[in-house]
């Protein structure tokens, strides 16, 4: 591990990232929470390393962050990971936690918002998920959004995802998107992905199917003033996804379910998402290890891609 300042906050690399980042090789950033918050040990680990896995088979090299000893760590080791997999009640850390978390010193799980925190502090220009946060369905009255999208409108990172879950309003996700200048970009698809569903019937503001446009489109973004991140999405295969029209109809009983039930706030995501998982009889969870293999791979290329086009541009 090699340590760095940014700004007073401490950041920690792996050895590996290090060497990626003075090399001007592509790195990828990958978020802890899935280690945490995902699948029980020790399953969650070995998720964990399939995604650092797709990345490499990309072209580049894997970041995974997370908070330690009142540092940021760029680059878990696999003895990090297996002890965040295996340990309890390490905490799931936001953008807005970050602060508190580094001054309590104790660990913490980076989530998507947190990660892009990360990777920008760090000089990572790419991250990888497989789905980000957005508005949440009836937010006209509860006002929740996704801190994720807040944060894109921070963060010089580019997000490579496919997309966001369908028990959101995917709808007013992009609105917010558009209204915020954040661009959105389908790899290779006319639609905008909805997770483990191919397309969310909404179609995406722009299609780029060329890796380099990709890379110039990301850098003519930054070099025209903008702070805020660029969002790419991928969506799920084909053979691993699941119809949109049976994940509608268990959203719908899981969010009458909830209502009844009085779950809102932080609690209604990982609601919905089991009552997906129970409904789809476990079809959501296997397309959700698929989508997050993917992106990763995906986040691999588009990331070698865009640190080939600075080499050859010298931007």
């Amino acid at each position: 591990m090699t340590g760095d300042r940014h700004g007073g906050i401490p950041l920690v690399y792996a050895e590996e990232v290090a060497d990626a980042l003075a090399e001007g090789r592509p790195v990828v950033a990958l978020e802890s929470n899935v280690i945490t918050h995902g699948l029980p040990y020790p399953d969650n680990a070995a998720t964990a390393r399939k995604v650092e896995e797709a990345v490499r088979a990309g072209g580049a090299v894997p970041a995974t962050t997370c908070l330690e000893d009142g540092r940021i760590k760029v680059g878990m080791t696999d003895r990090d990971v297996d002890r965040f997999a295996s340990a309890g009640g390490i905490p799931k850390v936001s953008s807005r936690d970050m602060p508190v978390v580094l001054a309590q010193g104790g660990p913490g799980a980076l989530t998507v918002a947190s990660s892009v925190v990360a990777a920008e502090l760090a000089g990572i220009p790419f991250f990888a998920s497989a789905g980000i946060g957005g508005v949440h369905r009836g937010a006209e009255k509860t006002m929740d959004i996704s801190s994720d999208l807040i944060q894109f409108t921070r963060s010089k990172v580019a997000v490579v995802c496919a997309g966001a879950k369908s028990i959101l309003d995917l709808a007013l996700t992009l609105e917010y998107l558009e209204t915020h200048c954040v661009p959105v970009v389908s790899y290779r698809s006319d639609d905008f992905p909805a997770f483990y569903c191919v397309s969310s019937g909404i179609r995406s503001p722009q299609r780029l199917d060329d890796e380099r446009v990709i890379a110039r489109a990301v850098e003519s973004h930054w070099a025209l003033g903008n702070r805020s991140a660029f969002l790419i999405t991928t969506p799920v295969r084909e053979e691993d996804a699941i119809d949109a029209a049976d994940v509608d109809a268990a959203i719908a009983g899981a969010t009458a379910a909830a209502e009844r039930d009085g779950v809102r706030g932080n609690a209604i995501t990982k609601y919905l998402m089991r009552a997906v998982d129970a409904a789809t009889e476990g079809r959501s969870s296997r397309a959700n290890m698929s989508v997050l293999v993917s992106t990763a791979e995906v986040g691999g290329r588009l990331a070698a891609a865009h640190a080939r086009y600075l080499r050859e541009t010298g931007a």
